[in-house]
């Protein structure tokens, strides 16, 4: 799918050459073992690397100089993976061969190295002011999943079912490891993410493989560094409490549910738990879709996800108050049916069809490409959407009864109205 080349010791070049887009799309992502402060201060670099460079001191400049690129964007993020912080930058332009003059490639590649290599310093550090103003953009964005009711939930759960685990840790840190940022703390977390970082590079586009290749050499000059090993959920974490409820002032309830399962990203299993959930609550013919909502009208919705970078499964329902012990039972009626073997060929077969379905979605997309090679890229097998078709079609209802019968219920939390 990608052709990948190594550029230095730890930084690696992935080019699909492909005429499906008439779009450029680059993406550059850095990456690190995940600790709170890291990602306090990373999420705060990634805000202060997309406003302003060393060449466009303001924003508007900058903003301003990507509209004349034929409307390019540009942006960063702070996002995690399993036990993993990455930043990444973003850039999708369009691509030479569709203009009167080819120069705009050549020109985005200059802009790469400037937002980069080139940031705006002042006596080798970063801009007080810009530090302080993208902090306080970082602490409205942690506030802001207070305002969200689910978010909150499923972040109190997970600090409940996971403390002190990468599962609980925010890419953006908390309000107090983000105010804890200086510019010299910022300036170090720069300079070690630039020259300690594994860093993988992509490009998807209708694109010259070798003449690429050679200008990315020179624009992206990355040393080579020894990237620290990240190790697979290395904090050992139990539950807190097995039930908490919290109140606020809201109407509707937020019952989340927390389960462990031994099955994670990459594993024999993996396919097969993929399968399960679906049959669970991934979809609106699933379980809980379809007898906690439509049969019981006890949930305004119903659903489950697979965290198989933590070996989590988690159900998030909007139920009223009263109902929340009905729901709970009927919730883990649908969990005991699936263990008892209660599962149809239509369950299992819309499973799997939404499964290839989603993927080859994903895949219509150049930055769904670079993002499903991404995470796929490191199991033995080359990816391929045939490949996990196949391997989704072998699962049967005995695997998936054998999936269900090894999760593990862990947490209840429920967050309700005060005057529930």
């Amino acid at each position: 799918m990608f052709l990948s080349t190594k550029l230095a010791e730890g930084v690696t070049l992935h080019i699909r050459q492909t005429t499906q887009f008439k779009t450029v799309n680059f993406s550059i992502k850095w990456r690190r073992p995940l600790t709170m402060k890291d990602a306090a201060e990373r999420a705060v670099l990634s805000n202060v690397l997309q406003h302003s460079n060393g060449k466009f001191k303001k924003s508007a400049e900058f903003r301003s100089y990507l509209d004349d690129l034929f409307g390019t964007v540009l942006y960063f993020d702070a996002s995690k993976r399993g036990s993993e912080h990455t930043v990444v930058l973003n850039v999708e332009t369009v691509n030479d061969q569709y203009l009167a003059q080819n120069k705009v490639f050549n020109e985005v590649l200059d802009l790469l190295n400037t937002v980069i290599f080139q940031p705006n310093f002042e006596n080798d550090k970063f801009v007080s002011s810009i530090v302080e103003r993208e902090k306080e953009m970082v602490i409205q964005r942690i506030h802001s999943i207070f305002d969200d009711k689910t978010r909150y939930a499923q972040h109190r759960l997970t600090q409940i079912i996971r403390p002190n685990h990468p599962a609980s840790i925010s890419a953006n840190g908390t309000i107090d490891t983000v105010k804890a940022v200086t510019i010299d703390s910022l300036t170090e977390a720069y300079h070690s993410m630039i020259n300690e970082d594994k860093i993988d590079i992509y490009v998807v586009g209708d694109i010259d493989v070798e003449a690429v290749q050679k200008k990315l050499t020179e624009a992206l000059p990355f040393k080579d560094r020894a990237p620290k090993k990240v190790e697979r959920n290395n904090v050992d974490s139990k539950p807190e409490k097995e039930y908490t409820k919290e109140q606020q002032e809201m109407k509707q309830g937020k019952l989340h549910i927390g389960y462990s399962t031994p099955v994670f990203f990459g594993d024999e299993d993996f396919p097969k738990m993929q399968i399960f959930n679906g049959v669970f609550g991934g979809y609106a013919h699933s379980k809980l879709f379809m007898n906690v909502r439509e049969r019981e009208s006890l949930a305004y919705y119903a659903s489950s996800s697979y965290s198989s970078y933590y070996g989590l499964v988690f159900v998030v329902s909007g139920i009223e108050p009263a109902n929340e012990k009905k729901a709970t039972d009927v919730i883990a009626e649908q969990l005991e049916a699936i263990k008892n073997g209660e599962i149809s060929d239509l369950e299992l077969n819309q499973t799997k069809a939404m499964l290839t379905n989603q993927l080859k979605e994903a895949l219509d997309l150049a930055r769904g490409q670079i993002d499903i090679y991404d995470q796929y890229k490191d199991l033995d097998d080359q990816f391929s959407v045939e490949l996990w078709k196949e391997r989704w079609d072998k699962v049967t209802k005995e695997d998936v009864q054998k999936m269900a019968s090894q999760v593990k219920l862990e947490a209840i939390y429920f967050l309700s109205g005060k005057e529930a």
